[in-house]
């Protein structure tokens, strides 16, 4: 008899809870880019025209009037003014300028990538060379380098020929490249990051 009881107040708590969420609704998507036309609710605008010219201060519907006779879109440049700046241009074909520019400006970013290179404590001389060469390579493409040297055994004993062939790389890149975390031990192994040097 007490169960039904409970289970009848969770019903109704259920319908309540039901009832309290239902008139929440999600806020409207935030648009991306400037508002145009309509979605501008100021009073009034700075106005330039579609030749650059600038009008002055201007009614918002009066610079709306004028951009719909162009055939063209009131475009809010610059929101944070006071008042805020509009430009009758072309939307779309804006838009599209704006995308095209951004996409440039990614292409133009270098993403600086860490390359490993693996060594021993006592490497021989060929192999070094050949380890130093691709690390120039990697410094001259604009990444970071991580040399790893990695003890086996016994070597652990000798942990000072590894910081002697750490400190050998080092002053050989020291020309192009900067160390940018000096040499750590992690675990049986001894790191150090090296980055070009920006010219």
């Amino acid at each position: 008899m007490e169960r039904t009881a409970g289970s009848h107040v969770t019903g109704e708590t259920l319908e309540e809870i039901a009832t309290i969420r239902r008139p929440y609704r999600a806020p409207p998507p935030t648009k991306e880019g400037p508002r145009t036309n309509q979605e501008i609710r100021v009073r009034e605008v700075q106005l330039i025209d579609s030749e650059g010219q600038n009008l002055g201060v201007i009614l918002t519907d009066e610079a709306m009037r004028m951009a719909a006779e162009a055939g063209l879109d009131l475009v809010e440049i610059a929101p944070n003014s006071s008042p805020p700046v509009c430009k009758i241009l072309d939307f779309g074909r804006y838009k599209y300028q704006s995308q095209k520019k951004a996409s440039e400006a990614r292409k133009k970013q270098k993403v600086v990538e860490i390359k490993e290179i693996k060594m021993r404590p006592n490497i021989d001389t060929h192999d070094y060379e050949v380890k130093m060469r691709n690390m120039k390579r990697f410094f001259d493409e604009g990444d970071k380098v991580k040399v790893t040297l990695r003890f086996r055994g016994r070597e652990m004993a000798h942990q000072d020929l590894g910081m002697a062939l750490l400190n050998r790389v080092r002053d050989e890149t020291a020309e192009f490249a900067k160390v940018e975390s000096h040499p750590r031990l992690e675990g049986r192994q001894m790191v150090m990051v090296l980055a070009p040097v920006v010219r």
